[in-house]
């Protein structure tokens, strides 16, 4: 060796020695303060706005999610004038409002008049707002098919309705309750209609913000006149006698 580097080996060991030093100081002197309270001391090795790492004193190596960690500081900084990290504020739950919605129905059941019992089945389809407010609140009108077959004669009616239902609980599985109030129109000129109402008690399940599913039990009532036969002294007149139309049974239901 020369003696130019013999005199100045030493001093350059030294420096690099000292630079070291300063730097591995300088590293350690990064500390995190978690929102639980905790505080982990050592070199940050990586951040972002969602993931911190660090390494301990001890070597070890942690990660952080960013929204938990509170504050980055160094030794030489009080805690208190470091300001906070940008935290990513977490996504709220996202809350869909429809103007319009479509209810429609299926339904079946027994079908009962005054004397007799048969079998019906029904159609409505229906159009209103699905959300009034914070609730899932049906509140709207349409139109339905209701077929009846009682005995030998069968009934067809058109119900211009209103209709409202609404759950009892707003929840994603909850029981709802259902009301609709109209004018069955009769299809036959044998038959007159009238006044219409339903009343239905069930189940709905939210798919989705948009769509529901519901299962049913209801009942139908339905005012009309009735063509009879009346015999008046061997003579054979028809006339038109009210009567009210009854039908229970059951009704699914599929909002969208």
């Amino acid at each position: 060796m020369c003696k130019i580097c013999s005199i100045f080996a030493p001093d350059m060991r030294k420096s690099i020695l000292l630079f070291v030093l300063c730097a591995f100081a300088f590293a350690q002197a990064e500390t995190i303060y978690l929102r639980t309270g905790e505080r982990v001391e050592g070199t940050i090795l990586f951040q972002n706005e969602e993931v911190v790492i660090i390494r301990t004193l001890e070597g070890q190596r942690f990660q952080y999610p960013r929204a938990d960690v509170e504050l980055v500081a160094t030794d030489e900084e009080p805690r208190e004038s470091v300001e906070p990290m940008d935290v990513v504020p977490q996504e709220q739950e996202i809350k869909v409002t429809k103007k319009a919605s479509i209810l429609l129905e299926l339904a079946g059941g027994a079908a009962i008049n005054d004397k007799e019992m048969g079998g019906a089945f029904s159609v409505d389809l229906l159009v209103g707002s699905h959300h009034i407010g914070e609730r899932h609140v049906f509140i709207g009108g349409g139109v339905g098919y209701h077929g009846l077959f009682i005995g030998s004669g069968k009934y067809n009616f058109l119900p211009i309705q209103a209709a409202f239902r609404m759950p009892l609980i707003e929840h994603k599985h909850a029981p709802v309750f259902g009301l609709s109030i109209g004018y069955g129109i009769a299809l036959s000129k044998t038959y007159t209609g009238g006044l219409y109402t339903s009343m239905d008690l069930g189940y709905r399940y939210q798919i989705n913000p948009k769509t529901a599913v519901a299962v049913l039990i209801y009942t139908h009532f339905q005012q009309a006149s009735v063509e009879v036969a009346e015999t008046v002294e061997e003579q054979t007149y028809m006339n038109k006698k009210g009567c009210n139309l009854i039908t229970p049974g059951l009704k699914l239901a599929l909002y969208f």
